[in-house]
């Protein structure tokens, strides 16, 4: 078989093996046909095409069954006219399949990789692959008790100290454009500037990497470091998230970390909560991995503001346990795109766990990564059974910096996909759709609420725009359809809070309907119940605010899903029985899956007696609510279902990025530095057009204005005039000669004022072809006020003809031979509104005057202009 060292072309040969296409050359070909013959064998149902080795002398059975096998693929190809039937072969037996479909296929095999992680070209990503071991530490870690004496130190800044890393914030551009397989090829510059130097007492730091977030280091002190975060890509919001490497450090000596661009007003760790540490020494050594740490730990207020917003700081000291040790420091435990990858990969490669798991690929996201749905559910001997069983859906990681939602994830998975009779059970009821991770994208640039859209996930699945909001669309789009086909028992989203302790829900009240009201609060007590120094159902909230309606809890409501719900888990720990004032670990996390599925269990047990149970208490709860609320007891429950006796659900501070993606709104402000283009009524496009053909008049008048002298005296205006060539026309000639009127517009436009004289142009002029060849009253009228210098109505107003048109004369022996220049001679009209005085001026065209077909008496008149007398 021919095998290749660079993995993208191992991998190319893989696939063409795969569907047929790849026979091989050479002394080695009888092997590579065999391996490409066999490539679908029953006995590893699609899961291992590489895992088929000939061996090195092949029988002549073998070299029959491929014969046969041939043949007979090759009479299925020239006859079957259809690339969607592939073929099978189990025990020399052809076995027809169907093949999966392009849009939603299943990953191939164990050793095919899974596609390569795509970041925004603007990112530059170091080459090293970063892992964690998991471990959880032999006793719970308790919260840091504050003195009262913890330094608040203020920000120094770039002039009072040294840059020792700094990256661009990966925004060159305010918007995604396109996404690669390992970020940006340029050559990745040296982000640190004394980054590998032993010989210095300067820490190295790195977050080029998966996840990572640390923009700036600052040395402001022999020990001490100023840090900023970045942003989310695209916006100038939301840094919570952090979690960067350091390097070049020395044992004993204690370093204080101060974070100086912190946006939320409240935090856990005024708390008490702590950073985490992973050194890989200790995990090396000891077995050791992420583990809270840091003293002097303060959250504060600095002077410095953000968009007339202030800004906050944590500040904590903290010893490394190695001398030249590779520590990660970060806000949560960090779980990674390729973690994710890594998972899914040892679901499918085992066996007993793939017998009832199916991965598939949901969609792609905005950058092309993959975002994938689990199926699990027990197979089913008939389609009755099938379509009879209920479904459950669950989703996580919407919000990339909410890493704890991905541990409770994994638990959720373990328990559900292990071999323990409630699992079992579990499955052979329900349909379970999961979506592990909703925003692939914003997990691997370090993003902590937003995607690279600019926008919070958790508030657009309502949103119609199916490209830019991918992962949520298509995830309601299987919801909906999921509802259509078969009951859907519980929808619940899995996040994490940065402000409150413990775990907790999120749900929906159905005021329409007080039989419901106290229903959708009984999943919840039912987890108090079985994580008691956990859970808070205290905690919870079922109240429906009008600023979180994209959520998907509300949205998948609003679809039919009774019991729909948020889980969030903390960033800190538990306040509650033995837990008390002690951090959540990775195990703790993941137990809360587990708790989950046990709780899913009671909520749809047939007897209930459990749920009767939690009616009764949660009757009492509220009653005591609503006495604590009216300051009064209640006998009856009805009616006082609308008290407002809950908080807003506090937080997040998504609504800020609420609206358009970043590249629609940059799409949209290119647009209008183009043109603008503001709606307008149909009126009002009725006057812009008007005013524009005036305007286009106008111009075309000004242009073709000649030889333009002083303004005439009062004696000379209102001569009116009609010049006729030096020709002599003949008799015919006579009796064809035209006159033209023109008639004025007096609409109700404004007129538009000449440039360089004083004329009015009151509207577009319309040439009539008229019998008479003078006026006498005109001429007499005219004549009368040069000689009084004075104007007279007569003058004032235009001669007329029969039908009212303002008359004016012009004469051509020759109309069909017109082609010289001519002058014609109008009498401008003053308008009662317009101070202008009237003076006479001659239009100048060269052109054939003509009547056209159809239009009686209308003459065309073309390359017009303007000449004063």
């Amino acid at each position: 078989m021919q095998t290749s060292d660079d993995p993208y072309e191992s991998f190319i040969l893989q696939h063409l093996k795969h569907y047929g296409l790849f026979t091989g050359q050479g002394s080695s070909s009888v092997q590579t046909k065999v391996s490409a013959v066999r490539t679908w064998d029953g006995t590893h149902n699609s899961l291992a095409t590489d895992a088929i080795h000939s061996p090195t002398n092949s029988t002549d059975l073998e070299e029959e069954a491929e014969a046969h096998q041939e043949q007979f693929s090759f009479s299925v190809e020239k006859y079957l006219r259809t690339r969607q039937l592939l073929i099978d072969f189990q025990g020399g037996r052809p076995i027809p399949r169907l093949r999966e479909p392009l849009d939603l296929f299943t990953i191939p095999s164990t050793s095919s990789p899974f596609q390569g992680v795509r970041w925004p070209v603007e990112c530059k990503v170091i080459c090293d692959k970063i892992h964690h071991i998991e471990w959880d530490p032999p006793e719970p870690e308790p919260f840091y008790q504050q003195t009262g004496h913890e330094r608040t130190p203020m920000p120094a800044g770039e002039e009072r100290g040294n840059t020792v890393y700094c990256i661009d914030s990966a925004t060159k551009t305010s918007y995604f454009t396109r996404s690669r397989v390992g970020g940006g090829r340029e050559p990745k510059k040296n982000a640190t500037s004394c980054a590998n130097n032993k010989e210095t007492s300067t820490l190295s730091f790195e977050s080029r990497f998966e996840s990572g977030n640390l923009q700036k280091a600052v040395q402001v002190g022999l020990y001490d470091y100023e840090l900023t975060l970045r942003n989310d890509m695209y916006t100038t919001k939301h840094t919570q998230w952090f979690y960067f490497r350091v390097r070049n450090m020395k044992a004993g000596i204690t370093y204080r970390f101060t974070i100086i661009n912190l946006m939320k007003s409240s935090s856990l760790y005024e708390a008490g909560m702590r950073p985490l540490l992973y050194s890989e020494l200790a995990a090396w050594l000891k077995g050791e991995g992420w583990h809270r740490a840091g003293s002097n730990i303060r959250y504060y207020r600095n002077l410095n503001e953000k968009e007339g917003k202030a800004l906050y700081s944590l500040t904590w000291t903290l010893q490394f346990p190695y001398e030249n040790d590779t520590c990660y420091l970060a806000h949560c435990y960090p779980y990674t795109y390729s973690d994710l990858q890594r998972y899914l990969r040892g679901v499918i490669s085992d066996t007993a766990r793939a017998a009832h798991c199916k991965v598939r690929v949901l969609c792609r996201s905005l950058a092309g990564n993959a975002v994938y749905v689990l199926t699990i559910t027990a197979p089913c001997s008939t389609w009755q059974e099938r379509r009879s069983k209920r479904a459950v859906v669950v989703t996580a990681r919407v919000h990339p910096g909410e890493t704890n939602g991905s541990w409770m994830m994994q638990g959720f998975l373990d328990f559900l996909l292990g071999d323990s009779p409630d699992a079992r059970l579990l499955r052979e009821t329900f349909v379970f759709k999961v979506v592990p991770m909703l925003n692939p994208d914003g997990v691997v640039v370090g993003n902590y609420r937003c995607s690279l859209t600019g926008c919070d996930l958790n508030r657009n699945y309502r949103t119609l725009l199916r490209d830019s909001f991918p992962c949520v669309w298509y995830t309601r789009n299987m919801v909906k359809r999921l509802v259509a086909e078969r009951e859907v028992v519980l929808y619940c989203d899995f996040h994490g809070h940065s402000r409150k302790n413990n775990v907790f829900m999120y749900g929906c009240n159905d005021h329409k309907d007080a039989s419901l009201h106290l229903h959708d609060r009984i999943f919840p007590l039912m987890m108090s119940k079985n994580a008691q120094d956990k859970f808070s159902f205290r905690s919870c909230k079922f109240k429906m605010q009008k600023s979180k309606e994209g959520t998907g809890r509300i949205v998948m409501w609003r679809l039919g899903i009774r019991n729909s719900y948020t889980m969030e888990s903390t960033f800190g720990g538990s306040t509650l029985g033995a837990r008390k004032g002690t951090h959540f670990s990775m195990g703790d996390l993941k137990s809360l899956g587990y708790h989950f599925c046990d709780t899913l269990l009671d909520f749809c047990d047939p007897d209930q007696t459990k749920a009767e149970h939690c009616l009764v208490e949660l009757g009492a709860l509220l009653r005591q609510e609503i006495r604590q609320k009216l300051g009064r007891d209640v006998d009856s429950l009805e009616g006082l279902f609308d008290v407002d006796i809950e908080s807003s659900t506090s937080g997040s501070n998504s609504t800020e990025s609420d609206g358009l993606p970043v590249h629609l709104l940059n799409c949209a402000d290119e647009t209008m530095k183009v043109k603008k283009k503001h709606l307008r009524s149909r009126k009002e496009r009725n006057r812009l057009r008007q005013q524009q053909a005036q305007s286009a008049t106008s111009k075309i008048l000004r242009k073709n204005i000649k030889n333009t002298d002083a303004l005439p005296s009062n004696e000379d205006m209102l001569k009116v005039r009609i010049q006729e060539k030096n020709t002599t026309p003949g008799k015919d000639m006579m009796d064809k000669s035209q006159k033209l009127a023109v008639r004025v517009n007096q609409s109700g436009r404004s007129w538009i004022p000449h440039p360089t004289t004083r004329i009015g142009i009151l509207g577009p002029a319309t040439f009539w072809e008229q019998k008479p060849d003078k006026n006498p009253y005109l001429e007499a009228v005219s004549a009368d006020c040069l000689r009084n210098r004075d104007l007279t109505d007569a003058c004032r107003r235009p001669a007329t003809d029969q039908t009212g048109r303002t008359m004016c004369h012009y004469t051509s022996r020759h109309p069909r031979r017109q082609m010289q220049r001519q002058p014609l001679t109008v009498t401008t009209v003053r308008h009662s509104f317009s101070s202008v005085p009237i003076q006479q001026y001659s239009l100048l065209f060269n052109s054939d005057v003509r009547a056209q077909d159809g239009i009686r008496g209308r003459c065309s008149v073309s390359n017009m202009s303007l000449q004063l007398y």
